[in-house]
């Protein structure tokens, strides 16, 4: 079992920057690929960015790509989401998960293995 534990969200203005954190815990040595996905009222879970483990290697979704990075720290075990520019429809509970499959298919819900209990992030406008 992989144990995330999100952190950073919280109430911004239209501009604004945040960084979210993720922390894994567990059989990390699993892992080979984390995510970011999102979920905003009254909206499907959605994809924002994914990192290969080992490799560094990351995927992005095409709309979010230059406002949005992502990065991670193998001996801290941690991946984080740096936001930038943020807008009100950035409105959402962000949620870090990890597959132990390769990087483009983390890109879909279904091929992450575990996730975290999610982080709310506001933007007002």
């Amino acid at each position: 079992q992989v144990q995330l534990v999100e952190s950073g969200g919280g109430s911004v203005q239209a501009g604004s920057s945040l960084r979210l954190s993720c922390v894994a815990s567990g059989r990390t040595f699993t892992m080979n690929a984390m995510a970011w996905f999102r979920q905003g009222p009254g909206k499907e879970r959605e994809f924002v960015a994914a990192i290969s483990w080992k490799s560094g290697e990351t995927n992005y979704a095409d709309s979010l790509k230059g406002r949005f990075t992502i990065a991670r720290d193998n001996a801290k075990n941690t991946v984080w989401l740096q936001m930038n520019s943020l807008k009100p429809e950035d409105t959402a509970v962000y949620y870090c998960a990890a597959s132990l499959i390769s990087l483009l298919p983390t890109s879909r819900r279904e091929f992450c293995r575990y996730w975290g209990q999610g982080t709310q992030v506001t933007v007002s406008s």
